[in-house]
Formats: structure tokens, C-alpha cells, sequence
């Protein structure tokens, strides 16, 4: 199953939301893959801590090579890398996703992703795929490589005025390019169940019938310990509160 964890909003945790889900299917037996097609490259830098940094070895060295006429394509795995958990691997960032953004776009290699992912069907169990905080290049291929979408929601009406136009996007990547994608749910992240907004936010979505996935995740200063060690949740603290509705949320995903 693939996963892309999409928002065209930023800091609204699809990086942590990514790589936490990618934890747990790995710690579970689970063949996983992350992928991270954000310049920024946050997922790479929460799973690999700051040393990842070889161009070779990364989603822009995949892209790069769809411009170029070689007589052996390279699969997406071989650009991938290990992380330190068993199960789990990496396909990293990199800087260079920028610069390759308008010679993709104008070529048209938007359903590059999709056809190398596919060949990994038998080899990965899940794909997670982080994006950009924007609805470009590289989103649009995650959307159409991706059979279920995930959508993080961090409770204020900023994020809910953008979710409307966010699901007309998506909508319209269903119809033009990928029939086979499905909301798998709204994520709601950073929630705090004492303060009156967030709950009256959450329920006025589940009112309008979106599909709001349980349990929501718990704001949490341990999860930016997470950030900076380079440890997903599971590992850090297997027992934690969030770490718990994590685990339950990737068990809602696989119903």
C-alpha cells in the first residue's frame, strides 16, 4: 500500500506523521519505504539525523535520471538507503530537487514516481511519501504514485478554510490522473481535547461528513525530542500517550 501524506500547508507534521507511520510499519515486520520529495527534507534528516547528504543516493538523483536517455534505468530501491531500523528504508532529499523542478515539469515526467513504485510492489509492503508544502511538480506525482492519501489537519481555521481547496485538488487528481486514489482520512495532529476550538473544529468536519480518522494525535513536547535525536516515537518511547494513538492510528490504516 502507498501513502502520501499531503498538505499544502506548512508545519502541519506530515514529516512526523510520515515517519512515525513508517516506524511503526517497520517495527511491525512490515517492508517499508519513506519517501521524501521535500527540498527541505525534513523526513530524511528525522530518520537519518544530518548525515545524509549524498546526491547519489537520493529522490533527485532518481528524477535527474528520468531526463536523461540511459541504456539501463536505475529502480527507485537502488537509489534508496538504509536507515537504522531494520525494515526501513529511505529514499533521502536533496537540495537538488529544486534546481530539477522546471526541466520535470516542462518534460512532463509526472508519472515517473508512479511506474518506479509500481515495480516495487512485491518488495515493499507500504510506501509513505512526504511532500512539499505546496501543490507542485513533485506533489502531483506523489498523488498520482499514491493509492491513499492522508491528509494532516492541525485544528485552526487557517487549516480549515485550506482543506476545502486541498480536497478539490486532490479531487481533481482523481479525476485527470489517478482514479485508483482514495482519502484514506484527516489526520488531526497537535490536539489538545481541553480547549474549546480545537474540539469544535474537529466535530464541525465530522458534521459536514470528511472523513476524520480516530484517534487524534496529542500535542506533544516529547515528540520534538523525537525531532532532534532522530528517533521516531516507537523507538524513543514505546509507551508514550502519542506514541500509542500512533500505533492505533497505523492499525486504522490497515481496516
Amino acid at each position: 500500500m502507498r501513502f502520501v501524506v499531503f498538505n499544502q500547508k506548512g508545519g502541519v507534521g506530515k514529516s512526523t506523521i510520515t515517519c512515525n507511520l513508517a516506524a511503526i510499519s517497520a517495527a511491525q515486520g512490515l517492508r517499508t519505504l519513506v519517501v521524501d520529495l521535500d527540498p527541505q527534507g525534513n523526513s530524511s534528516h528525522y530518520l537519518m539525523g544530518q548525515g545524509q547528504d549524498d546526491a547519489d543516493f537520493s529522490s533527485a538523483a532518481f528524477f535527474d535520471q528520468t531526463l536523461k536517455f540511459t541504456a539501463r534505468t536505475k529502480g527507485v530501491d537502488e537509489f534508496a538507503i538504509d536507515t537504522p531500523w531494520d525494515n526501513l528504508r529511505l529514499l533521502p532529499s536533496h537540495p537538488q530537487l529544486d534546481e530539477l523542478h522546471a526541466k520535470l515539469e516542462s518534460r512532463y515526467k509526472i508519472y515517473k514516481l508512479r511506474d518506479a513504485l509500481a515495480e516495487l510492489d512485491g518488495q515493499f509492503d507500504r510506501v509513505y511519501i512526504d511532500t512539499p508544502p505546496a501543490l507542485n511538480f513533485y506533489t502531483r506525482s506523489a498523488l498520482i504514485a499514491a493509492q491513499g492519501c492522508l491528509i494532516p489537519f492541525d485544528c485552526d481555521d487557517f487549516s480549515r478554510r485550506a482543506l476545502y481547496t486541498l480536497l478539490d485538488n486532490v479531487q481533481e487528481i482523481q479525476a485527470d490522473h489517478n482514479a485508483d486514489l482514495k482519502v484514506t482520512g484527516i489526520v488531526v495532529n497537535q490536539f489538545q481535547p481541553r480547549a474549546n476550538l480545537p474540539q469544535r473544529l474537529v466535530q464541525e468536519l465530522i458534521d459536514e461528513g470528511l472523513p476524520v480518522l480516530q484517534p487524534y494525535l496529542s500535542a506533544s513536547v516529547k515528540v520534538k525530542e523525537s525531532h532532534q535525536l532522530a528517533r521516531p516515537m516507537v523507538h524513543l518511547e514505546p509507551r508514550h500517550k502519542l506514541t500509542l494513538e500512533l500505533q492505533a492510528l497505523h492499525e486504522k490504516l490497515a481496516d
